[in-house]
């Protein structure tokens, strides 16, 4: 079994919160060498409704894992794709005591192919790449697929 490990540093401080009251969730995640990334929460909840949120980045998160599995599946079964793109959708329901939780996320991807022949297998492998999906296996929520395949020209 293939092992590998994710680090990411999340830093706050009072002392870079110009107004604790407005800015006080807005925060740095720094992953590796990467560009750091400024989070808040979510504007329901108060937070600066400009930056990233960890439910923008959850979502992101599925729908990009999807679609490169997606690309994994495609390249195994000979499918030449043109172009993917996804408007996925998450509910997130809070209970009384403030708790909460996404409940369903719904990814609705465009595939654009090139040959005709191969729309019924182009369909199907959402299939597989949700089963491959690293970030949907890690979810405890219902997550569908409205996948539409489009056809550029046939070669």
């Amino acid at each position: 079994m293939f092992k590998t490990q994710f680090k990411v540093q999340a830093k706050w401080s009072s002392k870079n919160a110009l107004d604790v009251s407005i800015n006080g969730k807005t925060h740095q995640v720094f992953i590796d060498d990467k560009s750091p990334l400024t989070v808040s929460a979510a504007k329901a909840f108060k937070g600066d409704e400009t930056k990233y949120n960890p439910e923008d980045l959850l979502l992101s998160a599925l729908a990009s894992c999807h679609m490169m599995s997606y690309f994994y599946v495609c390249a195994q079964n000979g499918i030449e794709l043109i172009d993917y793109k996804d408007e996925a959708v998450g509910v997130l329901e809070l209970k009384a005591d403030g708790s909460g939780a996404f409940t369903s996320v719904v990814l609705n991807p465009v595939v654009t192919i090139s040959k005709s022949e191969m729309i019924d297998k182009a369909v199907s492998l959402h299939k597989e790449a949700h089963r491959l999906c690293f970030i949907a296996n890690s979810c405890n929520f219902i997550i569908t697929h409205n996948a539409v395949v489009k056809v550029t020209s046939d070669k």
